[in-house]
């Protein structure tokens, strides 16, 4: 594996601080200074024309998004309320089954259409009918109107992080969906072959309950946050949660390595394509003496992970980015931006 040179580190820390900032302000736009005194803003009413994996959408009491630091913003469900919303988001998975259907015929004169997913492109379908339609994006894309990413790292203050958990084996993989034909489960074949990997989920019938599953892959060293496709930055709990909230090293299938890089240190993760073939990555996981195997987690003392995993939260983002949206954009190709 190539040694990464002093140079690039250095680089990385002086653009993390930036990175950072960036991503806070378009998550949270930035407060008036003390003093500065901003004329009261309407609050905004964003309706959710399907929520997300479920007919019966939570409570949504009218202070949902001040819990997530967002004001004036009011999360509905109620479809009563097209006429007067002042934005409206679809999610893709239930058009895409064709759970909802798009209320073209209703739709006030002017009033933005968000196309809301998390998925990658090769798991979306039924884009091509959607073009012309929808104002704003709402996804893991850098690019997105609205940038919702699984997780992000931000500056650590108060207390030093937690020690690491003790470790007592080499590699764990978590898996619910294992698909002979996607690169992920062939990589993991060939890995197989040479490092023990102890797998979990529901793919081979060794599920994990939700509050087994950090505990079980912290005992490991090395945890294969493969992801499912390979699409620019689709980087998703894998990496963020079964990985660096575990307390473990992540050793990546993805986006190329510039890619994570714009989400995390260089040190701070194993990516496959560093290795000519999968015995290489396994004499590098394998032969790793503990003083290699900590400046992984150098990181940890500068930076925390926060994870975004409520729709809610991410619903409520609308709101905070909705001063700064552009008013008359519409995605005539929508298909082929998320593609792209």
């Amino acid at each position: 594996m190539p040694v990464l040179a002093g140079w690039r580190l250095r680089a990385w820390w002086g653009l993390a601080g930036g990175a950072v900032l960036l991503a806070l302000w378009l998550l949270w736009p930035p407060r008036p200074a003390p003093g500065e005194t901003l004329a009261p803003q309407p609050t905004l009413t964003i309706l959710i024309w399907h929520w997300p994996f479920t007919d019966r959408p939570p409570d949504l009491p009218s202070d949902t998004c001040t819990h997530f630091g967002v004001t004036n913003c009011c999360l509905t469900a109620n479809r009563s309320l097209l006429a007067r919303a002042d934005v409206v988001v679809f999610h893709h998975r239930e058009l895409q089954m064709r759970w909802a259907r798009l209320p073209l015929d209703r739709r006030p004169w002017g009033q933005p259409w968000v196309w809301a997913s998390l998925e990658s492109p090769s798991h979306t379908h039924g884009l091509g009918r959607l073009g012309g339609i929808f104002n704003w994006v709402l996804s893991y894309r850098r690019d997105s109107d609205i940038f919702v990413p699984y997780g992000h790292l931000e500056p650590r203050t108060g207390p030093p992080p937690p020690p690491l958990p003790a470790k007592s084996g080499v590699a764990a993989w978590v898996v619910s969906n294992f698909q002979e034909q996607q690169r992920r489960a062939q990589l993991y074949r060939q890995l197989a072959r040479h490092l023990r990997v102890d797998v979990f989920g529901r793919a081979i019938g060794r599920p994990l309950c939700a509050n087994c599953l950090l505990p079980t892959v912290a005992r490991y060293r090395f945890y294969l946050a493969f992801e499912n496709s390979q699409h620019r930055d689709y980087i998703t709990e894998k990496l963020w949660r079964n990985a660096l909230v575990a307390g473990t090293v992540p050793v990546v299938l993805g986006p190329p390595r510039a890619n994570y890089e714009a989400f995390v240190p260089p040190d701070a993760f194993v990516h496959v394509d560093d290795f000519g073939s999968t015995r290489q990555l396994a004499a590098f996981l394998a032969g790793m003496n503990e003083t290699r195997y900590q400046r992984f987690f150098a990181w940890r003392d500068r930076l925390r992970v926060r994870l975004f995993s409520d729709w809610r939260e991410r619903f409520c983002a609308i709101c905070a980015r909705y001063p700064h949206l552009p008013r008359r954009q519409v995605y005539e190709d929508l298909e082929g931006w998320f593609q792209a």
